[in-house]
């Protein structure tokens, strides 16, 4: 993939200045938005907290030396249901940030209401990117998102804007910060042949058929993971290369500086939050959405057609569980999921937690100090040193 030409960390500051003055007077962008993007850009003043010591910042680049010669990104990280969105509106009206979704559910089409997208009213106020890029019959792997956000940072980064990633999906974030292996595409024809034997024989032989031929996937695939399964055989049948050999041919990493801020409640708040989020969610329509997916006719091993939630409620239009079961079933994995993104943000290297509610200030207090490294003040031009 081609990429956009880099604004130096200079033109990057002088652009950043232009847009907060222009915030500060205009209401919305005459910028062209990128396809996956949605709403004007909202005035808004940046707010600069007290600075904290400057060790308590992680400014991290995954260069070999850290350097602040690139424009920043910042992740805002944490499970389902933590409170990121909420927190990401208020840190991009307080500051020149754009929202970019990080949330493997979000890029669907037609996943509003399950995927708890921003509304309309939220889009409006902040521009948000790589939203509804697909439909649900076209599955999405961290590889296309990393080559969308890749291309989209420098389009930000030449306007003044800070890209925002927000979302839950660990493996997304990791393939912006550290580059992921390219794997070619797939028929669909050879993906169909290997689901009709999953079919036949069921998936523990299907994997049986991959340790064969690629024991280092399979070894880290688990006996049951219909989609890796699928994607690892169909790699190695397409091209005769195993999948674990194409992951070793990953690109360089990007060079932007990216401060990781992460949200991580305890599972005591967490999850009374999941539950009622979920129910929120029925209230809101959340089975017309679900019935309206399953008109489609899409494969219902399609990535996205086993989305926590809308999987249970599929299984009880199928009748194999009454509403009552596939509420529970539905809360029951969003809670295993949350779980396993913990897991994930614990292993995060140089990922700073924010403990302090509502978040907002020390979130601040973090990104000011990662500014004023990653974004240092060009010197006025006329001015001499001090004898």
């Amino acid at each position: 993939m081609s990429f956009a030409r880099l604004v130096t960390i200079n033109e990057f500051s002088l652009k950043l200045a232009k847009n907060k003055k222009k915030r500060q007077n205009l209401r919305g962008s005459a910028s062209e938005p990128l396809p996956g993007t949605f709403g004007p850009r909202s005035p808004a003043t940046v707010e600069n907290p007290t600075p904290r010591r400057l060790d308590s910042i992680t400014t991290h680049t995954t260069m070999d030396q850290p350097s602040p010669t690139h424009p920043p990104v910042i992740f805002l990280m944490g499970p389902t249901a933590s409170g990121k969105s909420r927190l990401a509106m208020e840190l991009a009206t307080r500051l020149p940030c754009e929202i970019v979704n990080a949330d493997s559910v979000q890029i669907y089409r037609g996943m509003t209401i399950g995927a708890a997208k921003p509304t309309t009213e939220e889009r409006h106020q902040i521009p948000h990117h790589l939203l509804d890029v697909t439909g649900p019959d076209t599955p999405w792997s961290a590889d296309r998102y990393r080559e969308a956000a890749w291309e989209l940072i420098p389009h930000l980064h030449a306007r003044g804007v800070i890209p925002l990633f927000v979302g839950g999906s660990g493996l997304y974030l990791r393939a912006v910060e550290q580059g992921l292996a390219a794997t070619p595409p797939i028929d669909t024809t050879l993906l169909d042949q290997i689901r009709t034997e999953a079919n036949q024989s069921g998936w523990p032989e299907v994997h049986r058929m991959l340790a064969e031929v690629d024991p280092e996937s399979a070894q880290r695939i688990t006996l049951n993971d219909s989609q890796r399964i699928l994607r690892a055989l169909s790699v190695w049948r397409a091209t005769g290369i195993p999948l674990s050999r194409w992951q070793r041919e990953q690109p360089p990493p990007p060079p932007w500086p990216i401060l990781k801020l992460a949200l991580l409640p305890p599972r005591t708040l967490l999850y009374p939050r999941i539950e009622a989020r979920f129910d929120q969610m029925l209230d809101r329509g959340l089975l017309d959405e679900a019935r309206t997916l399953l008109k489609q006719g899409c494969d219902r091993t399609l990535p996205a057609m086993k989305a926590v939630g809308y999987r249970q409620l599929f299984e009880y239009l199928d009748g194999k569980h009454t509403l009552a079961e596939a509420i529970h079933l539905a809360k029951q994995e969003s809670r295993r999921y949350a779980k396993r993104q913990e897991t994930w943000l614990k292993r995060e290297k140089r990922l700073i937690l924010l403990t302090q509610e509502p978040f907002i200030e020390e979130a601040l207090a973090h990104i000011s100090l990662f500014l004023e490294v990653a974004c240092p003040k060009k010197p006025d031009a006329g001015a001499h040193p001090t004898p």
